[in-house]
């Protein structure tokens, strides 16, 4: 390892530790690799920012992003809501249990973990405190159920990891599905032990009527996700196309069925699809050069050594990448984490035989995890700010969610055809 690479690495962790945006630490770092190390002139920042950004597929980030919001003021997260409601009725932890599933519904349409955790939250946690529920608790179910966004498909994290490995991002969004849904299960059984213990439970009492009232509201809705992912399975449109024909269905639904969209109101989405878009694609830009630095220091080679040189078993190497990013997830942004570890794990995953497409979903739930894992927890601390409280008061309720949900990738680690086989059965 040259002292130039050390270096890199220093600067990078110094810059992490002080606070400053991950976007910024990764573009200073590199600058400062290159200025004492004269490998390459400053205009390779230049270069190879702008062609880690010069992607078709990563098109699909905004238009996903403008998508969810589309959806979240245009009408259809609330029946969303309101259909979850009328199906868990007066049941212990009702209430949380229909934050979850509201999560899980509305991931499906978002594909961004901050954007669950503020859409459902803003609605759910105000009437889980009127009904007792503790705000620590309410946060810590938020912020995990919220970051299951990032799992279920259409995932922009997925999106990013299937462009930066050449992965199919239609096999990553179907291997998703059951990944999604056992974890969303886990998170639900411990909101209801935890409610149990409380005797918290909230919601109005089960009605046929009302669910089928519920049911009948949220049809539009519901479609939306059997319309993207039918339609990427299909082969109808790629995942690009798939976000744009989000887009305009909720434009449509949210205009012309529901009302609920003003001229004054799609321009400020505009405006927030624009600033967290350029947020995203700066870090893509950012990594992008330090990732070349990496493989240029042949940091990959030296990673598939030391890991083969520890363990032939090839599940040993899997839990000892997932231990990698279970610690990097705690303090550094998901999508930085993907462009700097994709291209540096990508031929450990070769030599051992394992299939990217199923790394990708072990991946994206570790950085489930680690959004929800301080100092950074990024969905944690949203789920926090909407509930109005410190992190601290999140911390008691937090470990039992957190241990499901590493339940669950120790489950797909040890039986990987729960990921598998269904992309091997529809594809």
């Amino acid at each position: 390892m040259s002292i130039a690479l050390v270096l890199l690495l220093l600067v990078f962790v110094l810059l992490v530790l002080i606070d400053a945006p991950i976007a910024v630490a990764l573009g200073l770092s590199s600058m400062f690799y290159l200025l004492i190390s004269g490998t390459a002139p400053m205009m390779v920042v230049a270069q190879r920012a702008v062609s880690g950004i010069d992607s078709f597929t990563l098109l699909a980030i905004p238009l996903f992003l403008l998508a969810g919001l589309l959806m979240v003021h245009g009408g259809l997260a609330p029946r969303i809501i309101a259909l979850c409601a009328a199906l868990i009725g007066r049941r212990t932890g009702g209430l949380a249990l229909v934050m979850i599933i509201a999560c899980m519904l509305f991931g499906s349409l978002s594909g961004s973990g901050v954007a669950d955790v503020v859409a459902i939250g803003t609605m759910m946690l105000p009437a889980m405190r009127d009904q007792g529920y503790a705000p620590g608790f309410s946060a810590s179910a938020l912020g995990c159920a919220g970051s299951l966004g990032t799992v279920i498909p259409p995932s922009i994290v997925l999106i990013v990891y299937g462009t930066a490995t050449n992965s199919s991002i239609g096999q990553l969004f179907i291997a998703a599905i059951i990944p999604g849904l056992l974890l969303g299960l886990g998170l639900m059984l411990v909101a209801w032990w935890i409610s149990r213990r409380n005797g918290w439970q909230g919601g109005d009492p089960f009605s046929w009527r009302r669910l089928g009232a519920a049911a009948r509201g949220s049809i539009l809705a519901m479609l939306a996700p059997l319309i993207i992912v039918g339609g990427i399975r299909l082969g109808i449109f790629t995942p690009t196309e798939a976000a744009g024909i989000g887009v305009a269905y909720a434009l449509f639904i949210g205009v012309f069925v529901y009302r609920a969209l003003s001229l004054s109101l799609l321009m400020r989405l505009l405006r927030e699809t624009t600033e967290m878009t350029g947020a995203i694609l700066l870090v893509i830009a950012a990594a992008s050069v330090f990732g070349w630095i990496l493989a240029a220091e042949q940091v990959p080679q030296m990673a598939v050594a030391g890991i083969t040189g520890a363990t032939r078993n090839g599940t040993v190497a899997l839990l000892l990448m997932m231990l990698i990013l279970l610690i990097l997830g705690t303090f550094m942004e998901s999508i930085a984490i993907i462009l700097i570890l994709a291209p540096v794990f990508l031929p450990i995953l070769q030599h051992y035989g394992i299939d990217p497409v199923y790394f990708g979903i072990l991946l994206t739930i570790n950085l489930a995890i680690g959004a929800n894992t301080p100092p950074l927890g990024i969905d944690l601390m949203a789920a926090c700010r909407v509930g109005g409280i410190p992190l601290s008061a999140s911390l008691r309720y937090l470990l039992p969610f957190l241990g499901v949900m590493a339940g669950v990738l120790l489950l797909l680690v040890l039986f990987p055809a729960l990921i598998t086989d269904l992309p091997a059965v529809v594809f």
